[in-house]
């Protein structure tokens, strides 16, 4: 039976959302869509009114392509949404902030991709995911992966045919370093002299910097090389980074703002040393995070900086060994950065130990809420909150918010 609905709202994964609930993807607030209905989803709807905030998607893929929700909406409507997502987690925890306005990434920015790839009976599928379904579609014109990581498709079909499965998927993580494409493969065959061989041939015809297999082993024809302020790092095989430079120059612009004055400071979280490094220019840092092999780069890029001053590094597991209040209160600021899941025990330490300002960068606005929360009742204020967009057209959020001692 096809019945027809008014969109209410966007959930959390950019679906519209119709009373009863009924999800309806591609659908934004105020439309009146019509299709049929099957497990509480309309899965191919017709819009019947278009909302003003629909605009033709940019990219050619975006039909089928999986990776992106919210092409179909205006940029200031995602803009508008992003931040309410964020301020409708903190009136759950009781909390309201002032914001600054979003920074969004610009299109064809990403330096970051995890591709999937699938042997099939006549080569490969390279790209990412359809919508909903385990097809692999190619995205040669994606608008948010830089073009250097678009034109790696067919090395990710080579790679897939080389070492790949036709019963299971390849990953293939490609980051896009100063010194040329990084790139580490997850999924595929165990590493043999023959595919060793191939795969240096397939470093060496492509240009790559670096390639490793499945952490068996790295062949680094160059090391990859980014840059933080001062210092040059070469990251870990598949390290976490910040999806694209122009949303981590404004996440580290932020962290820079609230630490302004502060003597030393800790670095919770702090990986490579995105913030770490460029702090150091100014002040003492001591940096904090719980894999041994960021940690390492990032102390030899402090090493090989030029003009930075002290830099301690500590490997350690904020989740079950957090900072304590003694330990903190040597420092004058805190920066933490932690993954989506937050950082309860850590942010508790922190509140308990009163520093005078809190750097807090999140990729998650319900934990940061939670965590917000937190800190609020230790009596700090939230002097502000910016969004920071850098996974554009998707329902992703990343944020960095100021909190000081009242």
């Amino acid at each position: 039976m096809t019945t027809s609905y008014v969109i209410e709202r966007l959930g959390h994964l950019g679906d519209g959302i119709a009373p009863g609930p009924v999800f309806v993807p591609g659908a934004l607030p105020g439309e009146e869509v019509t299709g049929e209905v099957a497990d509480g989803v309309i899965a191919a709807p017709c819009i019947l009114t278009p909302s003003g905030d629909r605009v033709t998607p940019p990219c050619a893929h975006a039909k089928r392509c999986g990776g992106c929700q919210l092409q179909h909406a205006a940029d200031d409507f995602v803009a508008g949404w992003k931040q309410q997502v964020v301020e409708t987690a903190l009136a759950g925890q009781g909390l309201e902030a002032p914001f600054r306005p979003i920074v969004t990434s610009p299109a064809q920015s990403r330096r970051r991709a995890v591709f999937s790839g699938k042997r099939t009976k006549k080569g490969a599928q390279a790209g990412f995911h359809v919508k909903r379904s385990e097809v692999i579609v190619p995205v040669p014109e994606c608008q948010v992966l830089h073009p250097d990581l678009s034109a790696a498709l067919p090395l990710v079909e080579e790679l897939t045919v080389l070492g790949g499965s036709r019963k299971g998927e390849l990953s293939v993580n490609v980051t896009r370093s100063e010194s040329g494409l990084d790139v580490m493969v997850t999924g595929g065959k165990p590493l043999d002299g023959a595919l060793r061989i191939e795969l240096a041939e397939i470093a060496r015809r492509h240009d790559l910097a670096r390639i490793g297999w499945a952490g068996d082993e790295t062949l680094e024809r160059r090391p990859p090389i980014l840059t933080f302020s001062a210092a040059r790092v070469t990251p870990p095989p598949g390290a976490f980074l910040q999806a694209t430079p122009q949303g981590e120059a404004a996440l580290r612009a932020a962290v820079s703002e609230i630490t302004e004055g502060c003597k030393r400071a800790v670095d919770l979280f702090a990986g490579c040393g995105t913030f770490a490094l460029p702090l150091a220019e100014r002040m003492e840092v001591h940096a904090v995070e719980g894999d041994p092999a960021m940690t390492a780069a990032l102390d030899r890029g402090w090493r090989h900086g030029q003009g930075l001053r002290a830099v301690t590094t500590e490997v350690r597991d904020l989740f079950r060994n957090p900072l304590l209040p003694a330990e903190l209160a040597r420092y004058g600021a805190a920066v933490i950065d932690p993954p989506r899941a937050g950082a309860e025990a850590q942010v508790a330490a922190l509140a308990e130990a009163r520093l005078p300002v809190i750097a807090h960068v999140s990729c998650n606005p319900v934990t940061f809420a939670r965590d917000a929360a937190t800190l609020v009742r230790a009596g700090y204020r939230i002097d502000w909150v910016q969004v920071v967009d850098q996974f554009r057209w998707s329902t992703h959020i990343e944020l960095a918010a100021a909190f000081r001692l009242d």
